[in-house]
């Protein structure tokens, strides 16, 4: 699996359209796609999957307003459930010695929490349909002979052969599990079969809100191929100091695929952010990375800047813009969680 910062062919997203993901903020979520679509256009395709021709027609209306060139955008008609495109898109692998690429279905499944019956089985499909779209293999991930579970948010690589996870997504005993019966050991050996990594890192938890029980792009990212940021909450009264504490004392022990030590930056976490009086998992480290530029969740907090400084630090080759998302992290997640990279 090539790594985010790697050059894009395209950025896959899904049109909202679950009003429920955005209770009473639903009508603002499709001016942040705005934002967000007219950065990533700037330098890759935009493959944008809607349901139907209703759902292109506002998304045209949407992007003209906002100042997309439409010529960027390819619409993709397939039916979907929800819009977190990182978890339901196409995860796509290179092949080690020429420039093919394929895609790798890992079953998604409602992240082992929604309604069987009606949430997700049409967000399943859609890698199948990105194969038969773009011509490419199509590999239906196993272990120990079962369909094998995994998201695009609780995934994280450098591209060199090193992998990340949690075991609050992947490996806690009786909340989502995704895959029953599976160990550390099996899913190692899965991550290492279907993504082409050679080891696995697994920390502790995430902050409190996430509905994806643990996905890393809330917790830790790769910003190259031997830099890790782990976000850190400093305040010891706050509910995600332990937890997050937590992490930190287990990266000390991290190594790359070749044994050597990364270096860790800390990234700072917002001020609660809280609506309706639920505490929402805002983070800095759910920023993507595409070819134009990073861009990074903002809060209307004073560590956005922090951020933002430490990132823009960090990626020299492309400039580091702030994304307002107070509004889409009310849908338990933000930039990363909404897009999938096609690597070139």
């Amino acid at each position: 699996m090539p790594a985010e910062w790697d050059r894009h062919e395209a950025t896959w997203l899904t049109w909202p359209h679950h009003a429920g993901d955005w209770p009473g903020k639903f009508e603002v979520i499709p001016w942040a796609y705005g934002e967000m679509v007219k950065k990533i256009a700037a330098g890759e395709q935009v493959r944008l999957i809607v349901r139907h021709e209703r759902d292109k027609q506002l998304a045209s209306h949407v992007f003209r307003q906002s100042g997309v060139d439409l010529r960027k955008v390819k619409f993709v008609t397939h039916p979907t459930n929800r819009a977190w495109t990182r978890d339901t898109g196409p995860t796509f692998v290179r092949h080690p010695s020429r420039s093919e690429t394929a895609i790798v279905h890992f079953h998604f499944n409602g992240w082992a929490k929604f309604d069987s019956r009606r949430d997700w089985h049409k967000d399943t499909k859609v890698p199948e349909t990105a194969a038969r779209l773009l011509r490419k293999r199509l590999f239906h991930a196993q272990a120990n002979g079962r369909p094998l579970v995994l998201e695009g948010g609780g995934i994280e690589v450098n591209g060199r052969g090193t992998l990340l996870t949690t075991e609050e997504c992947y490996l806690h005993p009786t909340i989502q599990v995704r895959n029953p019966g599976l160990g550390k050991a099996d899913l190692e050996t899965a991550m290492k079969t279907w993504l082409g990594v050679k080891n696995v890192f697994w920390l502790s938890k995430g902050p409190v809100g996430d509905d994806t029980h643990g996905h890393i792009d809330d917790i830790c990212r790769f910003v190259n191929a031997k830099t890790i940021v782990l976000v850190k909450e400093k305040n010891s009264r706050d509910i995600n100091y332990r937890s997050l504490a937590e992490n930190w004392d287990r990266i000390k022990d991290v190594r790359l695929e070749n044994g050597s030590r990364p270096e860790i930056i800390p990234l700072p976490m917002p001020g609660p952010v809280v609506f309706h009086g639920i505490r929402l998992p805002a983070s800095y480290a759910n920023f993507y990375i595409c070819n134009a530029a990073v861009m990074v969740p903002t809060f209307n907090d004073p560590n956005d800047r922090v951020a933002l400084g430490i990132l823009s630090e960090l990626f020299r080759d492309r400039p580091v813009v702030g994304v307002h998302a107070v509004d889409l992290v009310w849908g338990r997640g933000t930039l990363h969680c909404l897009t999938q990279q096609q690597p070139a």
